[in-house]
């Protein structure tokens, strides 16, 4: 595992077992505040040991920025937090989480002494303040990635923990590429100092502007690939020539997991875009 001081009592971590998934710490002076937890136990627990030993806090609060599993089943690590989370996260949690956790540790040992925990406080719409120490962590939604996305903004610092609504890599499987497109644009214009992504390595503010043109270049052409693919006689063999890299992005991204997202993205819009067009052809006149 990976960690860096990003600013002041600000930090981050990324995994080195699974797809560089990222989680965060803003530590106060009698307690912190984790963002998201990591994918495998001993990492996340490795967070833990970071917080209770070289800090010397607890942690009074874990914010879930959305319900994958990469980025909360690490919640059961902290038994005397809080969870905070959206809504909609609390029930996609329980009714997603909880049985494919079951199936997990069918497969893998790692996972046996793992629980689904929910958030106990959640977020119905609009936004959130949370007060650490001189921090002001400001939570607000971000959809497009999933439907229950939330990002958190250190406003002192003009750090975003942007979960996955902001990756190497745009992913929509879950999401919409309308509602991704508008966060991508809204996380551009907020004049950050660092962009935590929920996968990858951090944004800087240098780099910020140029990353934003990237990731929406990437949806744009993901857009019009697809449906120059349903104007063929042959869509499905259409789809096979929108590769990552026409897309402007490089496939070694996220150590090679780059390749298998695009593909997935490709194929979830293809469907997508197909079951609007034949729902159009089905209306009445």
């Amino acid at each position: 595992m990976q960690r860096e001081r990003v600013s002041e009592n600000v930090y981050w971590f990324q995994s080195e077992l699974y797809a560089q998934v990222t989680a965060g710490v803003v530590a106060g002076p009698n307690w912190a505040v984790l963002i998201d937890t990591l994918a495998i136990p001993e990492e996340t627990l490795g967070i833990s040991s970071f917080i209770e030993e070289d800090l010397n806090i607890p942690v009074r609060y874990i914010i879930n920025t959305h319900h994958h599993a990469d980025h909360t089943w690490g919640n059961c690590c902290f038994p005397g937090a809080t969870i905070i989370a959206s809504e909609t996260c609390r029930q996609l949690l329980i009714e997603k989480g909880i049985p494919a956790l079951e199936n997990a540790k069918k497969q893998n040992p790692a996972f046996k002494q793992t629980k689904i925990v929910p958030p106990q406080i959640t977020i119905n719409h609009g936004q959130l303040s949370l007060r650490v120490g001189k921090k002001n962590l400001l939570l607000f939604p971000t959809p497009g990635n999933s439907p229950d996305a939330i990002s958190v903004l250190v406003e002192e610092d003009r750090v975003l923990f942007a979960g996955d609504a902001y990756m190497s890599l745009p992913y929509i499987v879950d999401g919409d590429i309308d509602e991704l497109t508008t966060t991508i644009k809204h996380i551009g214009k907020m004049g950050l100092e660092n962009i935590i992504q929920g996968h990858g390595d951090i944004i800087l503010r240098g780099e910020i502007e140029e990353n934003v043109k990237e990731n929406l270049n990437y949806l744009s052409c993901l857009r019009k690939g697809v449906r120059n693919a349903l104007k063929r006689k042959n869509p499905e063999e259409a789809l096979v020539t929108i590769d990552i890299e026409s897309c402007g992005k490089n496939r070694v991204f996220l150590g090679g997991l780059a390749l298998e997202l695009h593909r997935r993205n490709v194929l979830y819009l293809f469907k997508k875009l197909k079951s609007e067009e034949m729902q159009q052809i089905d209306l009445p006149l």
